[in-house]
């Protein structure tokens, strides 16, 4: 077996991808699953070779099924699939035009989609980055402006390892995932960048300040934890 890690493993379901994760401190060989489920990571110590790795990986293949088995269904942008907006689904729907109205609109419980079908995917997820920025920057001025800070910055992105950061400058970044999950969640993640304002740490001074601008801190960090998967399988 030469010293190399293909790009896909074949499964059952079908082939995944794998992505060699380097981790200099780690002690044993490690497997992931991704948030999204669309691959397999394998952290490797200093030490462990391509090929341990790959025994490892086949020796622990009914984990793997198992895992990818267990996630929750993948929810695409198409006509008549339903996407939560604030943890309240709705439907997918291709509308013509209406003069007034923009590209994409939300009426009743319905994801309105115009145009031409073969962009409705684009326009959706367009549409929802943009409310996810929209909601989470204005939030985030007033919360800031509550404790007497400023954001100078928001800006969303499609993050994988962290639902928000704070730089020092003021500037917030959040996942724009977050449009997804109850509107108490967003404010929880919205008062935990917030208070980084004041708090450049994580230290108890922090979460008295995270607590006093969204109470239930603790129920908000587990419904994420819980429920990470299904937010980055959605589209």
């Amino acid at each position: 077996m030469p010293d190399s890690l293909p790009l896909t493993w074949p499964l059952a379901a079908g082939e995944i991808e794998l992505r060699l994760k380097p981790n200099p401190r780690a002690r044993r060989i490690a497997l992931r699953i991704d948030a999204s489920g669309d691959a397999v990571e394998i952290v490797m110590p200093r030490r462990a070779s391509r090929i341990e790795a790959m025994r490892f990986l086949e020796a622990n293949r009914g984990w793997v099924e198992q895992r990818l088995a267990s996630l929750p269904p993948r929810i695409s942008y198409v006509a008549g699939a339903s996407v939560p907006i604030f943890d309240v689904l709705h439907e997918i729907k291709s509308v013509e035009r209406v003069r007034g109205r923009g590209a994409v609109w939300i009426e009743a419980g319905t994801l309105c989609v115009t145009g031409d079908p073969s962009f409705l995917a684009r326009r959706v997820r367009d549409f929802l980055r943009a409310e996810a920025k929209r909601e989470l920057s204005e939030r985030s001025h007033s919360l800031a402006e509550s404790i007497g800070k400023k954001v100078t910055h928001v800006t969303v992105r499609d993050t994988v390892s962290r639902w928000g950061s704070c730089a020092r400058s003021g500037h917030l970044s959040y996942s724009w995932r977050l449009i997804f999950a109850p509107e108490a969640v967003l404010d929880y993640v919205v008062a935990h960048e917030v208070a980084h304002l004041a708090e450049m740490n994580h230290g108890p001074k922090f979460w008295t300040l995270v607590e006093q601008l969204h109470p239930a801190v603790k129920t908000q960090r587990l419904w994420l934890n819980r429920n990470r998967a299904r937010l980055m399988r959605i589209g």
